[in-house]
């Protein structure tokens, strides 16, 4: 193992930290404006709420991870392609298949780009129920209940 390397969890501010989860994400956007509309919209959906704007961008949280996002730089704007190197699409965990229904019936009336509707995806495993949909700059996102986790 490396010099350093700790394996277990740690505590901080009544949350903890595990080894092996993900700390927080930031997504670049070409429009951060509308982007931070956007998520402000769907994060709630998600489980998160909106916890600080820090300079390069806004900030919320989720119960072990945080969300930000980040302004492209003006000579970056490209469109956002999944299968090119790097993110492919960001999946968030549901309590249930209730409750990945009722998120679809919020997106589509917050008119936001649906591009599959709640289904069974047993080739990902037994029980695996999501629904697919796109930000402002077409970044996948994903909300999936599954029985068993890992799966």
């Amino acid at each position: 193992m490396p010099c350093g390397w700790r394996t277990g969890s740690a505590t901080h501010g009544g949350v903890t930290l595990v080894a092996g989860s993900i700390h927080h994400i930031d997504i670049t956007v070409s429009d951060l404006d509308r982007s931070t509309g956007f998520y402000d919209r769907v994060l709630p959906l998600l489980g998160f709420r909106r916890s600080q704007n820090v300079p390069e961008g806004p900030i919320w949280a989720g119960a072990h991870v945080e969300l930000g996002l980040a302004a492209a730089r003006p000579t970056s704007r490209h469109v956002h392609d999944r299968y090119a190197p790097g993110l492919h699409h960001l999946a968030f965990a549901a309590p249930d298949r209730a409750a990945v229904d009722h998120v679809h019936d919020r997106l589509v009336r917050l008119g936001i780009h649906i591009l599959d509707a709640p289904a069974d995806y047993p080739q990902y495993s037994a029980g695996y129920y999501a629904v697919f949909f796109a930000d402002p700059d077409g970044i996948k996102l994903e909300y999936v209940f599954t029985p068993h986790w890992p799966t």
